[in-house]
């Protein structure tokens, strides 16, 4: 396991946030950047994300994913392209851009770098790492940042789902319409497949919520394990990381019509 640190943060960590300091990243934070950890306490001891988003946001960044974006960038953690030029005698030589999504600019331009992986392809993670890594062994950043979804937020993703499916009545495919959700052939098929097998055939429900979080939340997805994995490796290693785990916790039932209606509308673009 990851060593894991609480002292800081501590009102996250009762709340059932995975927090790991790596490479000296408390040392670093708790004196240097106290205000970071300030920050980054406001920002996710406010955070829910409500069950119809888990269900419904389909095409382009979850709604739960936009809302932490908008508080961080409130906070002055903002979009910010990095470029890395080294020249020989005047002439340029190699050019390297990074572009990370939340970074916090400190006197003397002192940074920290943060990417938020909700639910992406677990490749990310090594993306994230590696630019980290670099960006800090050019002196650009002192310590870098990852969120995802905790150990207790993706063991318990079935059941979750299935208190939404029991608490609806999902019954078939028509009473998803009512939360995006417009199942592809493919996903049809595969509800189907279970629900008529000879031996432990599944109801509707079961069929289709085993499917959607296999699908859509699986192993091979953005979550704690999988970026666990990477750092016992020595991906972005040395450079100083914060890891937060988001907890079951922060998932809501009972939300109300205009959930839906947030829900439904346009992605936005360009947090």
């Amino acid at each position: 396991m990851v060593e894991v640190d609480t002292a800081d943060l501590i009102s996250l960590e009762s709340a059932g946030y995975e927090i790991a300091f790596l490479s000296h990243a408390k040392a670093i934070l708790t004196v240097d950047f106290p205000e970071a950890l300030i920050e980054l306490e406001q920002v996710l001891a406010g955070l829910t994300i409500p069950i119809e988003e888990i269900i419904g946001s389909g095409g382009g960044e979850a709604k739960g994913t936009q809302r932490l974006r908008r508080g961080l960038a409130a906070k002055k953690w903002v979009k910010t392209h990095f470029e890395i030029t080294k020249t020989i005698n005047s002439i340029p030589r190699e050019s390297i851009s990074h572009e990370v999504h939340h970074v916090r600019t400190f006197p003397d331009m002192r940074m920290i770098a943060l990417e938020i992986e909700w639910n992406n392809k677990d490749p990310f993670f090594d993306r994230d790492l590696e630019n980290f890594k670099r960006l800090h062994a050019e002196g650009a950043i002192s310590v870098g940042v990852i969120i995802t979804r905790g150990t207790s937020l993706q063991a318990n993703m079935k059941n979750i789902v299935r208190r939404f499916v029991a608490e609806r009545s999902i019954g078939r495919f028509e009473d998803l319409g009512a939360y995006g959700i417009s199942p592809t052939r493919r996903q049809r098929a595969a509800v189907a497949t279970r629900m008529s097998r000879t031996r432990n055939a599944l109801s509707f429900a079961e069929s289709w919520t085993d499917h959607f979080v296999n699908d859509k939340y699986g192993t091979a997805t953005t979550h704690w394990q999988k970026l666990e994995d990477r750092v016992h490796r020595g991906v972005g290693n040395p450079c100083p990381l914060l890891l937060i785990g988001l907890p079951q916790t922060i998932i809501t039932f009972n939300e109300g019509p205009a959930v839906m209606e947030e829900i439904l509308d346009p992605p936005e673009k360009d947090l």
